[in-house]
């Protein structure tokens, strides 16, 4: 008990938010904030504002915004990726296909 008398219960997250939420498409979701949390990453390495990035990537400053704001709906994987190669930035991706699970969750690994 803590010192209010509220009683709680640790639980270890999955490494998945979304699939600890029980969110659909949860693999392509954390993959999706992987590959943004990239690109914010990128863009304090280097320095960039989004201008900056707007005027090397040729993609709207107004989508680097919505990137760092993890406001990610509008954004296919496959963009993101493709994001980070005009950042100068390799991505490699291993997948791995199998059977379903009693879950309904397969396996993607970044």
């Amino acid at each position: 008990m803590t010192k209010q008398g509220v009683n709680f219960e640790l639980v270890r997250g999955s490494g998945n938010v979304f699939a600890d939420l029980g969110l659909p498409d949860a693999e392509l979701e954390q993959f999706r904030a992987i590959l943004a949390a990239e690109i914010g990453k990128t863009l304090a390495a280097d320095k960039l504002t989004v201008r900056a990035a707007e005027k090397i990537t040729g993609v709207a400053a107004a989508d680097f915004s919505r990137i760092r704001q993890a406001r990610l709906k509008s954004f296919t994987i496959d963009r993101l990726m493709t994001i980070l190669d005009r950042l100068n930035r390799k991505v490699q991706v291993s997948v791995t296909v199998s059977p379903r699970g009693a879950a309904g969750v397969s396996a993607l690994h970044v």
